[in-house]
């Protein structure tokens, strides 16, 4: 279980309408979140600095439907990763630009694999020439590439109302 580090109100809130909802896309967002929070914009932004403090936010940033974007390739790929290189291994694969994710996971007994990123390229082709790459690159030859079939849903989460 996650170490609670005291969130206030405004910030259960602010984590609340980013999460789900992004910044407005409006001329001054942090404004408009003030007003919507009945807060000030300075207090919004002190609040959005103390969230990244206590690495309860990375970053705010944009994102995006590979899907609808062009991106035909997007696989989860499953690693089997000796427990020695996985620090090591994670910080390389989360470097590479066309990896969204990386993520440490326990083993089954019939499922060996413990390190899973996901892989976005424009053709599944492209996708699995990338996963080849690295495969090579970073000595992992045990590895399966899960291919995304069909999105069946995307959304946002709210944690705290």
């Amino acid at each position: 279980m996650g170490k609670d580090v005291g969130l206030t109100e405004l910030e259960k809130r602010l984590v609340d309408i980013l999460s789900a909802e992004g910044l407005p896309l409006t001329e001054r967002p942090y404004l408009a979140l003030a007003e919507r929070l009945g807060a000030t914009e300075e207090e919004v932004l002190a609040a959005i600095k103390g969230l990244l403090e206590k690495k309860v936010i990375r970053r705010l940033s944009a994102l995006i439907r590979h899907n609808l974007s062009g991106y035909a390739g997007n696989a989860m790929v499953a690693w089997r990763v000796p427990e020695e290189r996985v620090e090591e291994v994670g910080e390389r694969l989360a470097a590479k630009p066309f990896i969204t994710h990386c993520y440490l996971r326990e083993t089954a007994s019939d499922w060996p694999y413990n390190l899973y990123t996901m892989i976005h390229a424009e053709t599944e082709e492209a996708c699995r020439r990338l996963v080849e790459e690295l495969s090579r690159e970073l000595s992992l030859p045990d590895y399966e590439i899960l291919f995304t079939e069909k999105e069946i849903v995307r959304r946002t989460r709210r944690y705290f109302s």
